[in-house]
């Protein structure tokens, strides 16, 4: 063919890529792989992005149909990133120009060129310095505005011209007419602090693990940062990245909730002489492509947040930490299905610098990949200067009489430990008022008309509320089977215990921090300062308070439900349990108070509750593991869980059983197919759900036999009536 063919991804479930003519008129260097090109799909344009160039396509030359137009001067995704994320496509098996393009802001994937509403700095260009050095003696207005100019090479910005000259604007518009002067847009970041923190003494352990890691700047190593609650993990992290800034380089810092993010960010922007980007799903389209932006232009040495900001440009990369490596959160749940903590270990392999995977409870994965020697395995196994271990209390409430989920014993420890003027803190996985609304008249049950699942009592706001699908009623007055009133709210939520708090403890301020009280932008952060200013006495939350938070003053903390992962459908549950065990109890006696942990729980003689209690989290890691081994399962074995729903009752069965023929004979040295089976909740948000479970001791097994099953699958004749998807390394098995 006289004319190359473009290779475009374009986010579609089509699992491939697409060919095209270039656009009329375009320059051959300006077709650069990365670059965003608008493309006909159909009929209509959409935004597609180049991957490739080649000579040949199978396309019929009168079917191959022109590229639009070019949308970018230099590639939006490196090189780097391009095969990572092609990497990422087949591994994880999904189509590849979804995955592309969702590594990109929002507004790059919408907008042609999108309007950033940047900073406006404005620079000296070569001629300004010219006609400088000539001299200006009939513009003395110019003349001086130059010299301010001269005298901040970096760029001047409104505010910084505004102190230092009267009516500027008219005389700075001449000198750009003129060509001396160019403006250019620069992210919003906040400058470094002119007066940066000290960094604390370290311990020993904490000084080892910096002299070890820092050792390695400049080369791939992988390496497990195991610390216990309060050991200090996070001065670890900041004495690290300050030798990757002074070496000109930047840091990627992953954390797990958005929650964790603003006192994070304060802490480092306090600490790090560079700009800080932060990147999550709480900032809003322009914010966000602000921060990429920033990160692109290497304008920011830090580049923070949840699990997509994996796919930040790093123009200078220098390390990447993963904080709190074990959280289900770094697991994307829907849509392209990725681990954005294994993806950040191959990035950084590719980049050939070294990660850093931080947790006080590590994962299974991490702790097999140390014994295989993958990971380097370090270690801070006390907690930073004064603070001590907690006392854990494993409180026995069989036959107790509790009062709303409280037993005596825990009240009373609230009542000293308040007394002596500490915070303490109730944990409660489970939002709302109460899980359940029964009538005692005749055993009725508000449940969901769209899901297996009851639905949730919320009583501030009078609603009932599915916690699956989102739908909501209001609260009914009467049993709409009986018509009696006497309805009872059953079970716990944080919303009933703050209730039953307040009127035990009326002199006390209670925040409760969960979902519902979270969802305006800014509560979180409002409620955290909160507690950190000394305006709250009792904590009460969800999960959402178990992560990484640093509350000095809290001295008591309390589980009201400890058991619901010790004997649960899922393999994972028990290793969920006890990582949030030990993280909630973290979250006690990190000052130079005492602290104390009391578990409520109806298995007082559970081996592994014992393991916890004695702060004995490698034994509890170490019991789990020779359970994996025994029953092959992860990381001793590698699964795929493909999944299907439809509105038909057995549609989704029907699919999963087609395309479970469609792989054919298993011999030994092929993958075990398990199922297909309904979900443990067949029927959410108005569709049946089933699964099928793919199981191998090989990896590669694994991915050669999806390559060919997938193609199988897609020909189905269903395959488009059913909606289908394939996760690869599932951590949810439902």
């Amino acid at each position: 063919m006289s004319e190359p063919v473009l290779q475009i991804a374009i986010p579609t479930p089509l699992r491939r890529l697409f060919d095209y003519r270039p656009p009329a008129g375009a320059d051959p260097a300006a077709l650069q792989a990365g670059i965003r090109i608008h493309v006909p799909f159909g009929h209509r344009q959409v935004i597609g992005l180049l991957t490739g160039i080649t000579q040949t396509t199978e396309v019929p030359q009168h079917k191959l149909k022109r590229a639009t137009a070019v949308l970018d001067s230099v590639p939006v995704l490196s090189a780097e990133l391009l095969e990572l994320l092609g990497w990422a496509s087949r591994y994880y098996q999904h189509p590849i120009g979804e995955v592309m393009l969702n590594a990109l802001p929002a507004l790059l994937r919408r907008e042609a060129q999108p309007v950033w509403r940047g900073s406006e700095h404005w620079q000296l260009t070569p001629a300004g310095i010219a006609a400088i050095n000539e001299g200006l003696k009939r513009a003395p207005k110019q003349a001086a505005l130059l010299a301010t100019l001269r005298a901040r090479p970096e760029g001047i910005n409104a505010a910084e011209l505004d102190s230092e000259h009267l009516n500027w604007r008219p005389v700075l518009k001449k000198l750009i007419d003129k060509g001396w002067v160019e403006m250019n847009l620069r992210s919003t970041l906040p400058p470094p602090s002119a007066n940066l923190l000290q960094p604390p003494a370290l311990t020993s352990a904490q000084r080892a693990a910096v002299e070890q890691l820092a050792g390695q700047l400049g080369q791939f190593h992988c390496s497990l940062l195991d610390g216990v609650t309060g050991s200090g993990k996070t001065e670890v992290y900041l004495q690290l990245i300050e030798r990757v800034i002074a070496a000109g380089r930047q840091a990627l810092v992953l954390v797990p909730e958005i929650g964790l993010t603003p006192q994070l960010v304060e802490r480092f922007r306090a600490r790090l002489n560079t700009p800080v980007a932060v990147l999550h799903s709480a900032l809003n389209d322009q914010e966000r492509y602000a921060a990429w932006l920033a990160a692109r232009q290497g304008e920011a040495g830090v580049i923070i947040g949840t699990r997509s900001a994996l796919f930040s440009p790093l123009p200078n990369p220098g390390l990447i930490i993963i904080d709190e490596e074990h959280d289900l959160s770094f697991k994307q749940q829907d849509g392209f299905r990725y681990s954005a903590r294994d993806l950040a270990v191959l990035r950084a392999q590719k980049l050939d610098i070294p990660i850093v995977l931080g947790s006080a409870t590590p994962s299974l994965e991490s702790l097999h990949n140390v014994r295989q020697g993958r990971y380097q395995h370090l270690s801070l196994p006390e907690r930073a200067g004064a603070a001590v271990f907690p006392r854990f209390i494993i409180q026995d409430v069989r036959g107790q009489k509790l009062e709303h989920g409280l037993s005596a014993q825990l009240l009373a420890r609230m009542q000293q430990h308040l007394d002596q003027h500490s915070q303490v803190l109730l944990f409660l996985n489970r939002r709302g008022f109460a899980p359940v609304l029964m009538c005692h008249a005749c055993g009725w049950h508000a449940r969901c008309a769209r899901c297996d699942a009851h639905l949730t009592v919320h009583r501030g706001q009078h609603k009932l509320r599915c916690h699956h699908c989102g739908s909501e009623q209001r609260l009914p007055g009467a049993c709409p089977e009986c018509q009696t009133e006497d309805l009872l709210p059953m079970g716990l939520g944080t919303e009933r215990v703050e209730e039953a708090l307040q009127a035990r403890f009326p002199d006390a301020r209670i925040i409760r921090i969960d979902r519902d009280t979270t969802r305006r932008k800014g509560a979180l952060q409002e409620l955290l300062r909160q507690i950190h200013a000394g305006e709250a006495d009792i904590l009460l939350g969800t999960q959402m308070l178990a992560k990484g938070h640093h509350f000095p003053e809290v001295t008591l903390v309390g589980m009201l439900d400890a058991d619901y992962g010790l004997y649960s459908a899922d393999f994972r549950a028990s290793e969920r349990m006890g990582q949030l065990i030990l993280q909630v109890a973290g979250r006690a006696g990190r000052a130079e108070r005492p602290g104390e942990v009391m578990i409520q729980t109806h298995h007082p003689d559970n081996p592994l509750l014992a393991q916890l209690a004695a702060h004995d989290y490698p034994a509890f890691a170490e019991t789990l593991l020779q359970e994996r081994a025994q029953a092959e399962l992860p990381p001793y074995a590698s699964l795929a869980l493909i999944r299907a729903e439809a509105v038909d009752p057995r549609a989704a069965l029907d699919f999963l059983q087609a395309a479970r023929q469609a792989a054919g004979p298993t011999g030994s040295d092929q993958p075990l197919l398990l199922g297909p089976v309904p979900s443990p909740m067949e029927r959410r948000a108005g569709r049946y759900r089933a699964q099928l479970l793919v199981q191998s001791g090989d990896r590669q097994t694994l991915q050669r036999f999806l390559q060919h099953w997938l193609v199988r699958i897609e020909q189905l004749p269903d395959s488009r009536r059913v909606r289908w998807s394939v996760d690869v390394d599932p951590l949810e098995m439902f």
